[in-house]
């Protein structure tokens, strides 16, 4: 079951609640009976595993240099040139 922290807006009491998902928050403080917020924050998490981190998924190095062929350069076409006005 999940816990909740809530804090009263009146009195500044806090406090935390075990509830199910499907409880209703709750909504009155038990020390004032005054209106109460609840209270978000940060929480851990912890990936376990294989294939979180940058080196997993790396590509394994070999021994022996990679045999590249250089590839053709393409050769650029040739721009068109803009027709000249007859007055």
């Amino acid at each position: 079951m999940p816990t909740y922290q809530y804090a009263c807006n009146a009195c500044e009491h806090e406090f935390e609640a075990f509830q199910s998902f499907s409880d209703a928050s709750l909504t009155q403080c038990p020390e004032c009976k005054g209106e109460i917020r609840k209270v978000f924050s940060a929480v851990g998490v912890v990936f376990k595993g294989s294939g979180f981190y940058k080196t997993d998924s790396a590509k394994k190095t070999t021994s022996e240099p990679a045999k590249t062929t250089p590839a053709a350069a393409p050769t650029p076409a040739a721009a068109p040139t803009p027709a000249a006005k007859a007055d």
